[in-house]
């Protein structure tokens, strides 16, 4: 993967169910809202980071609206007998 954090790859977003999508999509728009206020004040040093925030977050609402739709789904849980 050229650009995005190397924990978000499409391959694993496909592997966590949707309460970890909803936890690592409040994170990256947390760290997002961080990289934005570092900016501001001048105190970013990696913009780049800016862009891989940014696409981390498409990749999390992609994998979503694919369940939304059918197209994906979430991973099957085997239950402990």
């Amino acid at each position: 993967m050229a650009v995005g954090s190397q924990d978000l790859a499409s391959d694993q977003l496909r592997g966590f169910d949707d309460d970890r999508l909803v936890d690592e999509l409040r994170k990256a728009k947390e760290e997002l809202f961080n990289l934005r206020f570092q900016s501001a004040t001048g105190q970013l040093d990696n913009h780049g980071r800016l862009r891989a925030v940014r696409k981390d977050i498409a990749r999390i609402y992609t994998e979503m609206r694919e369940r939304e739709l059918g197209i994906g789904a979430a991973p099957q849980q085997s239950e402990a007998k």
